[in-house]
């Protein structure tokens, strides 16, 4: 990701003092630093859950069963920049009981854009 915060897409490394240029995709202006909300309105929560089902759908059926490929292995953070919802998901194998440090997999976080009527509008195409 040559010069990006692994945890923060846009948080490109400064050149000379110079800011950084917004990253835009799909038409959506996405965070250079994802702000965590300290409280979780109504329309947070919404868009928390979409994301939540939507990478829970992702996983492969066989390990539907998995404490690691489930909610309870998910970490989840909401933050609100321009009216619109950033939902920032990690995969946390520690909770559910494997070591601290532990990798599975592609073990990357998945940012996603969400409306405050939890529709998801795009995801943060830094996958492969």
């Amino acid at each position: 990701m040559g010069g990006e915060d692994a945890g923060n897409p846009g948080n490109a490394g400064v050149d000379g003092g110079s800011a950084s240029k917004p990253i835009i995709v799909e038409g959506i202006q996405w965070p250079e630093v994802l702000q965590p909300l300290a409280t979780l309105d109504g329309p947070a929560v919404l868009a928390a859950h979409a994301v939540m089902q939507r990478v829970l759908s992702g996983y492969p059926k066989q390990y539907a069963k998995s404490c690691a490929f489930s909610a309870k292995g998910l970490e989840v953070i909401v933050g609100e920049e321009r009216g619109m919802y950033f939902v920032r998901v990690q995969r946390r194998p520690d909770k559910c009981g494997w070591a601290p440090g532990t990798v599975l997999g592609f073990d990357e976080f998945e940012l996603y854009a969400v409306s405050p009527e939890g529709k998801v509008l795009a995801r943060y195409p830094h996958h492969p």
